[in-house]
């Protein structure tokens, strides 16, 4: 997902655009996360209403709608109304003194940025650790957010840096060539069934991943890993199925998965054929955006209705 990928270096640009884009992307999910904060802090904290604003807009909801005529009056000020989170101060000095930029576009993430908006704090899986991983961790203040690496040097470097990063080492045996291959094995019987990831004979199916990854109701998941730019690269064939299944085998509720790189033939392919074309909701440029819902609990009502 980063250096020293070759997929992953960026391309040469303008330094004045570099200079913007290096101020203006962490600034710009400043503002988003210190939004998210204050809304979600305004249900807890006392509130006033400025003279001339109706009864009818005396409803917390409703004052939401307009931030500026709200402001934080508890008697004890939170952390909400005083500070900015510890984590988006990292990310914001990171990424304001750093000489690198994300890999993905900034529309792009913001396609991510508005999901976790909706959903943070929550269970957010990144195949792949890069340039990007600190604004996703800061993105979801309060939440966990872990990354499934294939460089095991490349976790040490990031993680020397950023130790706080939840990063994991993952191997995987496929290659980029097997990608017709693994097409058809991905429509036979064994990897059709819904089940623990773990336990499945599928041979797209990822084992080498820590146990605790398949334990945790992830509400995100976004695979923009591993390397999958030349045929002896190992392809994120199985990591696009592994997502899918962990979705659908979620207790309950649904799962939005993402994919990047959509212009390259496997994650589009792959992405289609095992989240569903059908579940898909939004592409941005590379990005790809599904939203998967639980079919355990359907199964289980199913069953439950007519006494299986």
């Amino acid at each position: 997902m980063g250096f020293p990928h070759i997929d992953k270096i960026l391309k040469t640009q303008n330094p004045l655009n570099l200079k913007l884009l290096f101020l203006g992307v962490p600034l710009a999910f400043l503002l988003i996360v210190i939004l998210r904060s204050n809304l979600s802090s305004s249900q807890q904290d006392q509130i006033t209403i400025p003279q001339g604003i109706s009864s009818k807009a005396s409803s917390i909801g409703e004052i939401q709608t307009n931030p500026t005529t709200t402001k934080c009056l508890s008697t004890t000020p939170t952390s909400s109304c005083t500070k900015i989170p510890p984590s988006l101060v990292q990310a914001l000095i990171h990424y304001s003194t750093a000489n690198i930029t994300p890999q993905q576009t900034h529309k792009e993430i913001s396609v991510t940025a508005q999901v976790l908006q909706r959903r943070s704090p929550c269970n957010f899986l990144v195949f792949g650790l890069g340039h990007d991983s600190l604004m996703w961790s800061a993105l979801n203040h309060g939440g966990r957010t872990v990354f499934l690496e294939e460089d095991q040097a490349w976790i040490k470097k990031v993680t020397s840096t950023l130790p706080s990063l939840e990063s994991y080492h993952v191997e995987y045996d496929t290659k980029v060539s097997q990608a017709d291959d693994l097409m058809k094995v991905g429509q036979l019987e064994e990897c059709r069934v819904v089940g623990d990831v773990r336990l499945s004979e599928c041979k797209l199916a990822l084992k080498g991943v820590p146990n605790d990854i398949f334990e945790v109701g992830w509400d995100l998941i976004m695979v923009d890993a591993p390397t999958g730019y030349f045929l002896g690269a190992p392809g994120r064939m199985g990591a696009i199925y592994t997502a899918g299944m962990m979705a659908r085998n979620r207790k309950e509720g649904e799962t939005d998965v993402f994919v990047h790189d959509v212009d390259r033939e496997v994650e589009d392919k792959f992405s289609k054929a095992f989240w569903c074309e059908g579940y898909m909701r939004q592409q941005e440029g590379r990005l790809r955006h599904f939203t998967i819902p639980s079919h355990r609990s359907s199964l289980a009502w199913y069953m439950e209705k007519y006494q299986l």
